[in-house]
């Protein structure tokens, strides 16, 4: 790209440039941390894999394995 191409402002709402943005961050979490999904409720994270890959949550008793990026999932 030539400096005048890099300097100019995209409008966010422009279909052009959406390889250049940059998802939300994904959210870390530690074990014991109190979560709420949305289907299976509320529970405690018992686990999480290397590099944040996915958390292993006890819902009262169920266990589930829950891969990143977490979209079903929040910390409470």
């Amino acid at each position: 790209m030539n400096k005048s191409a890099e300097s100019r402002r995209h409008l966010p709402t422009s279909p052009f440039n959406r390889a250049a943005q940059a998802g939300p961050p994904i959210e870390e979490y530690a074990v014991g941390d109190r979560v709420s999904h949305d289907q299976y409720g509320l529970g405690r994270v018992i686990a999480v894999e290397s590099g944040n890959a996915a958390v292993h949550v006890d819902f009262a008793g169920r266990k589930g394995r829950i891969p990143s990026p977490y979209t079903k999932l929040a910390k409470l």
